[in-house]
């Protein structure tokens, strides 16, 4: 054919040409992915809806779920997913969320074992739509999801002492509230209750990656011991982070004792060093977290009253009781896990 020639491709226009399809090509699959996740989710809460409302209207019993996981693996001898123990799940899926609504939305953009997770270890709606949010919205995966509910995250959000309404403009007070908790749970770094700061500060910065799930979505670290000159005199913050959403820099100081009013003046004097030295001119007020082995919270109050910058007061854990498994009768999710691989 005229105007062809058998030069092979080369150079870096071929090699960007193939990066560009390359990622096209992953794109697409990982959006048939998660439209095939979201066809099954739907799937599963119709059957689960339909067996829970025959089962009350004709008063059919629980052998009916098992005659229907052999009728189906029968008829769709190449699909996984209808044993009777997932099944059960499906039922279970569609009491919790009868309406169907929250299945399009929220439920639907998650993969299907997280939602067996949320059916097995929270009780109510509220709860459930509530991890179900922060799940997508974060990108969880299920055993991230485990230890948010494990660690009570829901409850502990927001929770620390701040100053925050009266120190920083709204909404920007809201979402740095928000972006606290009280108290920390740190139970990942192998350390007893009479660890010293020095070993809390050294075992966070080692296990960086939990500590900053742990801190919240937004956190990015900067250092640790972060030198300050102020007037010819060093000075040294335990940990300094940028946070993303907020959009401003954040000082944590660790406390392996119970609260002093004190510690406010010394973190607000950091703070300070840290917006005339650090802060650009599009960046928020730089924030404080107090992370202390005890706290009062009637005297981190009155302690955070006369403070002029942005901080807050929380304890920490390093060590926690894991909660009980809730009962159930459904089976565990590694059980259905297993039937799925050992299926043909």
């Amino acid at each position: 054919m005229s105007g062809m020639t058998n030069t092979e491709p080369a150079g870096a226009d071929y090699a960007a040409w193939l990066n560009d399809l390359k990622a096209r090509v992953l794109s697409a699959r990982q959006r048939a992915a998660l439209a095939v996740s979201r066809e099954l989710v739907l799937l599963y809460w119709q059957i689960g809806r339909d067996i829970a409302q025959r089962q009350q209207a004709q008063g059919w019993g629980a052998k009916v779920i098992d005659r229907l996981a052999r009728d189906l693996r029968l008829a769709f001898p190449d699909m996984r997913g209808f044993s009777p123990r997932n099944l059960k799940y499906m039922r279970a899926f569609a009491q919790a969320w009868p309406d169907g609504e929250f299945v399009q939305q929220a439920a639907a953009q998650l993969p299907w074992f997280h939602l067996c997770t949320l059916l097995d270890k929270l009780t109510t709606r509220e709860e459930r739509e509530w991890y179900a949010a922060k799940a997508v919205e974060h990108g969880w995966s299920r055993n991230v999801l485990v230890m948010q509910i494990e660690t009570r995250v829901r409850e502990r959000q927001g929770n620390a002492v701040t100053n925050f309404p009266e120190r920083l403009p709204s909404p920007q007070s809201d979402l740095a509230r928000d972006s606290l908790k009280d108290p920390y749970i740190f139970d990942f770094l192998g350390l007893g209750e009479d660890a010293q700061e020095r070993d809390l500060e050294h075992a966070l910065t080692r296990h960086i990656t939990r500590f900053l799930l742990e801190l919240g979505a937004g956190f990015a670290f900067v250092g640790r011991q972060y030198r300050l000159e102020v007037g010819g005199d060093e000075f040294f913050v335990d940990l300094l982070f940028y946070h993303l959403k907020l959009r401003c820099y954040v000082v944590v100081e660790l406390k392996a004792t119970p609260f002093r009013p004190e510690y406010a003046g010394q973190l607000n004097f950091y703070l300070s060093a840290i917006d005339a030295q650090l802060k650009a001119p599009n960046d928020q007020p730089t924030i404080g977290l107090l992370l202390c082995k005890e706290q009062n919270r009637l005297v981190a109050e009155y302690a955070l009253r006369g403070i002029a910058k942005p901080m807050g007061v929380a304890e920490y854990q390093l060590l926690r009781e894991i909660p009980q498994p809730l009962a159930t009768e459904l089976p565990s999710i590694e059980e259905i896990e297993a039937e799925l691989r050992d299926e043909d």
